[in-house]
Parts: structure tokens; sequence; C-alpha cells
């Protein structure tokens, strides 16, 4: 069974970051664990769970309201310490995310803040943080959507944590491959399926507005598109999430932002997807969220 991405939070034991969570520490005695700010508040968390990863019910919520700013776009690990972090876009504008923490997923805290300025980039917009636990490398990373301009063009970058106490980052290195044109790309979120990384991106070129789907031999890239415009008929979506259910296949989740709806797909190789359907009871409530098969 593959693991992956933000998804699973659970390291093999010869991993650098430590030795794995046994199952039965979880905090959360349920297998998926989602969270999400929603269509009311951009700057409170929202945890839902569900055994099904169809139907969610509420955990906590608000379960976090940072001192100041948004907490948009949370995405979700549980790490080899045994505590959730999230990982979350903290303003419109800036050059930083934010890092909160809890043993429990329903009390959280500040845990850092992670500049994204570099030598190679003064970003203008840092949006949609998403953990990925690669398990081709062993390391743990950050994808994160970074603007120069006042609104766009965007581009993947990623940070890879330099030790296991999620609070030191080296980075940004720019995915490769994907297109600057237009508004370029956001919402990026990597899968790794054998030995291939796969990975569900907005197009937010104005006219376009679809997940798309690229891939490439490694994270950073070269990558080649290989799904464009509205491939699987999503419609205009994003935030995509993406986890692999019990029976091993995979689904993604997508915040319809212009519908209202919050969408799910299916499929068994990342390429051919079920028709959409909206997830039941939160669709037009939860926004752009992760979510974590525990």
């Amino acid at each position: 069974m593959l693991f992956f991405g933000a998804l699973i939070g659970l390291f093999s034991a010869s991993l650098a970051f430590g030795s794995p969570v046994e199952l039965e520490e979880r905090a959360v005695n349920a297998n998926y664990l989602f969270t999400a700010f929603t269509s009311a508040s951009e700057s409170n968390l929202y945890v839902y769970t569900s055994s099904d990863a169809t139907a969610f019910s509420l955990l906590k919520g608000p379960a976090y309201t940072p001192s100041s700013g948004l907490i948009r776009d949370p995405s979700v690990i549980l790490h080899t310490d045994g505590k959730y972090y999230i990982a979350y876009t903290t303003d419109w504008t800036g050059t930083n995310f934010a890092i909160a923490t809890s043993s429990d997923a329903q009390t959280w805290s500040l845990h850092a803040t992670i500049s994204t300025a570099s030598s190679t980039i003064t970003p203008v917009n840092t949006w949609a943080p998403e953990f990925f636990k690669d398990t081709k490398t062993g390391k743990l990373n950050i994808v994160v959507s970074l603007s120069t301009g006042s609104y766009g063009p965007f581009l993947p970058y990623v940070f890879t944590a330099s030790d296991s106490t999620l609070k030191n980052w080296s980075g940004p290195v720019v995915m490769s491959g994907i297109s600057n044109a237009g508004l370029g790309y956001i919402d990026t979120f990597p899968v790794l399926l054998g030995n291939t990384y796969h990975i569900f991106t907005k197009a937010e070129t104005n006219g376009q507005k679809h997940i798309e789907h690229a891939t490439a031999s490694s994270l950073t890239g070269p990558y080649t598109f290989q799904q464009t415009g509205d491939f699987a008929g999503w419609g205009q979506a994003e935030g995509p999430s993406v986890t692999q259910l019990s029976n091993g296949s995979y689904r993604i989740y997508m915040d319809g932002y212009s519908s209202g709806k919050y969408t799910y797909s299916d499929s068994a190789d990342l390429y051919t997807w079920s028709a959409p359907q909206t997830v039941p009871n939160l669709s037009g409530t939860v926004r752009h969220g992760t979510v974590l098969k525990q």
C-alpha cells in the first residue's frame, strides 16, 4: 500500500524523522481527519472526522483562531511525535505561512511562522502551504504557491524540513516545468505513486481555473502536464486534496468556490476519475481543506 503526502503522517523507522506512531496512539479515533476553514470565516479552523471518507461529522469548530490574520488552506499531518500539525495561509499578502500544532486535533497553538522570502524570490503572495511526506526520499516537505506580482503569476515552491521540530525549513526551490504564463498555477497537491510524482494544481489564468494533472520523476520536476483543462469534468475548482481509501483507490476533494459545492471524485490510477459528487452536509460550508487518512 502506498503512503504519501499530507495524508498519512506515519513515518517508517528508517526515516530521518524518527520511529513510527502506533495506530493506537492516535488522538482521534476515526479513519479520516478533515481540516478546513469555512465560508463563514477565513480566520477559524474547523476539524471534522469520518469513518468512510464520505460522511463527515464536526469534531470541533472553531478549533483554532490565530491572534491575527487568516487560517486559510489548512493542511494537516500526524507527525512522529504523536501530534497533529497544520500548515496554513496567514494573509492575502505577505512573506510567510504558519504552522500550528495539537495533541488531540481539538486544541491548537501556534508552532512556527516560516518565512518564504529568499535570495531568489520575495513573494507578494504566500498561499496554500501543503504538507508532503516523500516516502521516496524520506523527507518532509511543504509545497507553497508563491507570487511576485500583486496577484500572479503563481508557481509552486518546495520547502524541506531541516529537522523533526518542524520549525526549521530549507528552500524555497521552484517546481520546474510548470508555466507561469497568465496567472500561473496555485494550490498544488503532490502524490507519489510508485516512482512517479503526480501533482494536481489549479490553472489560475482567467477563463480556465481548472485543476490539471502533471507528472515528474522528482518532486521539484521538471513536470510534464498529462491532463489539462476540464479533463475530468470537475468544472471550476481549487484546493485539491488527494487521499487513498481503504480499498486502495484514490479520492480527490475539491473546493468548487464559484458553485458553492465541495466535491469529491475517485480513481484507481490517478488518470481516470469518477463523476464528481458533493460531500454530504458539508458542501457549501467547508472551504479548501485537507483530508488525512489515519
